[in-house]
């Protein structure tokens, strides 16, 4: 699994390679690391990387996926940046709240499963269909309430970037 951070101005791809418990060989771009890593409190995290401790604390802040990062020391901002948000960022010009009444594929991939069916009744924010791409699944989530009036793909379909998988009235 693959996911792109921002910390404050920096990205950096994240790719988990291996995980145990609470054991994981991460790469950060082209670098290993071996991290403990424990979840202590509610936003808080416990970090070993090579004998030294990082204690750091997440707080939500209201775009999806978006953090404010504090450490001893240091503040910053925390973005994940996985298929989903990706797409949302690109289908709606970085603004998550949209009218858009489609969900299109932000890459080409595959659908694993569709949650809905045509004349059902959606709320924002409802999961609609699950997709895989590079080794990832994503949720992807009405942008609006309404009733699903297409849906122009079927569970395990090959799809291309920007194809419309759903529609809403």
């Amino acid at each position: 699994m693959s996911v792109e951070i921002k910390l404050n101005d920096r990205f950096a791809r994240v790719e988990l390679l291996q995980q145990k418990n609470n054991l994981l060989k991460i790469k950060v771009d082209d670098t290993v690391y071996d991290i403990d890593l424990m979840h202590t409190d509610d936003g808080t995290f416990s970090i070993i990387e090579n004998n030294r401790s990082h204690d750091i604390e997440l707080v939500p802040l209201d775009h999806p996926k978006k953090y404010l990062g504090y450490t001893l020391y240091k503040t910053f901002e925390v973005e994940v940046i996985d298929a989903e948000t990706r797409y949302l960022l690109d289908r709606v010009g970085g603004q998550l709240d949209s009218d858009e009444k489609s969900i299109s594929a932000p890459m080409p991939g595959k659908v694993v499963r569709i949650l809905v069916s045509e004349g059902d009744q959606v709320t924002k924010g409802q999961t609609l269909i699950i997709l895989a791409a590079m080794k990832m699944e994503s949720e992807y989530k009405a942008p609006v309430d309404g009733t699903i009036s297409r849906i122009s793909v079927a569970e395990g379909d090959t799809v291309e970037g920007n194809q419309i998988l759903i529609e809403i009235e």
